[in-house]
């Protein structure tokens, strides 16, 4: 058990060097903020932590996806996180590096709970992502839509990018990396195939099968509208929760797309609209690829 003392001032000399201990703990660690600006849905959030998994010194990670802006709580040098952080493509600048205080650190390390609370959403918003992909994937291929297929692919990269979150938990960081891998690999090729198709349709014509169409996109559009009401609640609150909101309502809207593109195809008997939202699609899928197969070990 620690004798204590008082000193001429009257301070307790335990009290005192408990005191030294917490201010020395602090002040070896440093909160550097960094502008991301591609950085504006889960995706890029989830590449950061995987790509930033390895580094021991890291203590927390705090985003703000509205804002565009990281904070890192780390010890040593802010140096090998930058350059890490720089090979991932985003934009990402080192904005500045100061001490941290206790109090940013309590700050940061409740998000991080808050985060870990939530992980149950993110597991729904999982499974729902994967069946709306298989539906819309098989339903596309029977209809000949590219829209169909094109947002199916949508799904595929929200559900890769949700499935790597979670089994990255309490893996190694190789493990993560290779789990990236294969995820851009598998939509990097999906994204190449369907694009492929729109060109082949394009030369060749097709017709998409509209009340299919508008039948399964509608399906859809009721299922992400559960993703929103499940998340409707952390709207507002934490920066991940608050860009899977803007996330999931974009897949609303996309789904409006496809409802639109299949009403057009019955208009117009042309199948212009539906190769129109099909390549969209493509397109979206295929940066998505090429963001994930940019981390490196």
């Amino acid at each position: 058990m620690t004798e204590s003392h008082k000193d001429a001032h009257g301070v307790d000399s335990a009290d005192a060097a408990d005191t030294v201990q917490v201010r020395t703990g602090a002040n070896n660690k440093r909160v550097s903020t960094y502008s991301v600006p591609k950085m504006d849905c889960p995706s890029e959030e989830r590449m950061i932590r995987l790509a930033l998994d390895g580094f021991n010194q890291i203590e927390t990670l705090s985003f703000d996806l509205s804002e565009r802006c990281l904070a890192v709580v780390h010890e040593g040098e802010v140096e090998p996180i930058t350059a890490k952080l720089a090979s991932l493509g985003l934009g990402a600048s080192l904005q500045n590096t100061v001490a941290a205080d206790p109090k940013t650190i309590e700050a940061t390390e409740s998000s991080a709970r808050a985060a870990e609370q939530e992980s149950g959403t993110l597991r729904w918003l999982l499974g729902i992502n994967a069946i709306l992909f298989v539906v819309e994937m098989t339903a596309g291929l029977i209809a000949q839509s590219t829209g169909l297929i094109g947002e199916s692919l949508d799904n595929f990269a929200d559900a890769a990018v949700y499935g790597l979150a979670l089994f990255a938990v309490g893996h190694s960081a190789m493990m993560q990396l290779r789990a990236a891998r294969l995820a851009g690999i598998l939509q990097l090729i999906l994204a190449l195939g369907v694009l492929a198709e729109v060109a082949r349709r394009f030369v060749f014509g097709s017709e998409p099968e509209s009340l299919v169409m508008m039948a399964i996109a509608f399906v859809a559009l009721i299922a992400n509208t559960i993703c929103l009401l499940m998340i409707f609640k952390h709207r507002k609150g934490p920066a991940h929760m608050k860009a899977s909101w803007i996330f999931s309502a974009n897949d609303v809207v996309i789904n409006l797309g496809v409802i639109s593109a299949g009403a057009l195809v019955a208009w117009t008997g042309s199948n212009y609209p539906d190769l129109v939202i099909g390549s969209i699609a493509g397109v979206i899928v295929l940066n998505g690829a090429r963001r994930i197969l940019a981390i490196r070990s």
